[in-house]
C-alpha cells in the first residue's frame, strides 16, 4: 500500500483536487501506522491538508484510525486533552480545575504532549504540584483513577506513533492537522470531552468532527494558551455537543477584575499553595472554578457554577 492515491486527490491542483472523505482519511492513516508510507508522502499529505484547510470528515477519519491503535485504556467519565504549545500561557491553573472535577467523583483522564522547550515543559513540571499522577503505563493510569479519580498519561508512552508524527513540526516549522487530531484522540473512549483551541475557527471544526465520531458530550473553547482554561473576566463562547446534538452557548464573565491569564507567574509551587489555602489569589481561583464549571456542565451537572464554587470551598488539601 502507498499514500500516493491520497496525495494525488489532495494535490491535483485548482479545480481538480478535493478533500479526503472520512473513509479515505482513515485508510491513509492506517497506511502510515502500518509503516507502509514513504516519509516524503507523509509530509506531502500533511502539508496539503494544511494548505487546503482542515475538514471535519478528515479529522474524524484520521482520529478513528489512531484510536484503533490505542492500547486498552481505562474508560473515564471525562476526557481532558492537553496539547497546546504553551508559549503564550502562564501557569496551568486548569490542572486544579481537573482535580476539582475529580474530587467531585467524576473520573478524569488527562493526556498530552505540549511540544518541546521550556515553555511546553511547564505543564508537565506543574503536574506534581497539582497533585496529579503522571502515569507511564496503562496499569498505572488504572491505579491512579481508582485511587484519586484522575491521571495524566504522556502521549509518547501510550501512542508513540502519533508522538513521532507531531515531532515532524521540527522539519516543517508549522503545525499540521495532527495537532487537531491529538485533541480529538479520547484514548479512553469517554462519553464526554473538554477541548481547548488557540484559534477560534477550530472550535466548530472540532465540534463537528466530534459529532461524526459519535461523542455524546463535548465542550470546546478558545482557552488560555490553547488549553481548556477559561478567563473568568471575559465572555466565553463555547461550542460542542450535548446528548450528541450540536450545541453552543455564551458564558458571561464571573469576575469584574480584568487580568490576563498569563500573569507572569512561573513557579509551579504556586498551584500547591493556592490549593492548600496558603496563598489566596481571587483571580486564579476564578480561573479554576469557572473552568471546572464548564467541565461539570459537559458532564451534565446542573447549576455547575454553584457546584464548582461549593467544591472549591470543600476541597480536600
Amino acid at each position: 500500500m502507498t499514500l500516493a492515491p491520497y496525495v494525488r486527490i489532495l494535490g491535483r491542483g485548482p479545480g481538480r483536487s478535493r478533500s479526503l472523505t472520512q473513509t479515505e482519511s482513515y485508510e491513509a492513516m492506517q497506511i502510515i501506522l502500518k509503516g507502509e508510507a514513504a516519509p516524503e508522502s507523509v509530509g506531502a499529505m500533511l502539508m496539503l491538508l494544511r494548505m487546503k484547510g482542515e475538514m471535519a470528515g478528515e479529522i474524524a477519519g484520521l482520529t478513528q484510525a489512531l484510536r484503533d491503535h490505542v492500547p486498552n485504556m481505562p474508560t473515564p467519565d471525562l476526557d481532558w486533552p492537553s496539547y497546546a504549545a504553551g508559549r503564550t500561557r502562564g501557569l496551568p491553573y486548569f490542572l486544579l480545575s481537573a482535580k476539582l472535577v475529580a474530587q467531585a467523583g467524576h473520573s478524569v483522564l488527562m493526556h498530552g504532549f505540549n511540544g518541546e522547550g521550556e515553555a511546553a515543559q511547564a505543564i508537565r513540571d506543574a503536574l506534581p504540584h497539582a497533585g496529579i499522577a503522571v502515569c507511564h503505563t496503562v496499569d498505572d493510569a488504572k491505579d491512579a483513577l481508582s485511587a484519586a479519580n484522575i491521571a495524566y498519561m504522556p502521549l509518547e508512552d501510550f501512542m508513540p506513533d502519533l508522538h513521532r508524527l507531531l515531532l515532524l513540526r521540527r522539519d516543517f516549522n508549522l503545525r499540521s492537522c495532527l495537532n487537531t487530531v491529538s485533541r480529538m484522540l479520547n484514548p479512553g473512549a469517554a462519553k464526554a470531552s473538554v477541548q481547548g483551541v488557540f484559534h477560534p475557527s477550530y472550535r466548530e471544526l472540532q465540534a463537528d468532527a466530534s459529532k461524526l465520531l459519535a461523542l455524546q458530550s463535548m465542550t470546546v473553547i478558545k482557552g488560555g494558551g490553547g488549553e481548556f482554561e477559561r478567563n473568568p473576566s471575559k465572555d466565553t463562547m463555547a461550542f460542542g455537543l450535548r446528548n450528541g446534538v450540536a450545541w453552543d452557548q455564551n458564558f458571561a464573565p464571573d469576575l469584574q477584575d480584568t487580568r490576563k491569564l498569563n500573569d507572569g507567574e512561573r513557579d509551579p509551587q504556586r498551584l500547591a499553595d493556592i490549593w492548600s489555602g496558603k496563598l489566596v489569589d481571587p483571580f486564579a481561583q476564578g480561573i479554576i472554578t469557572s473552568t471546572a464549571a464548564l467541565a461539570l456542565d459537559t458532564l451534565g451537572v446542573p447549576d455547575s457554577g454553584d457546584v464548582a464554587n461549593r467544591l472549591w470551598a470543600d476541597r480536600r488539601a
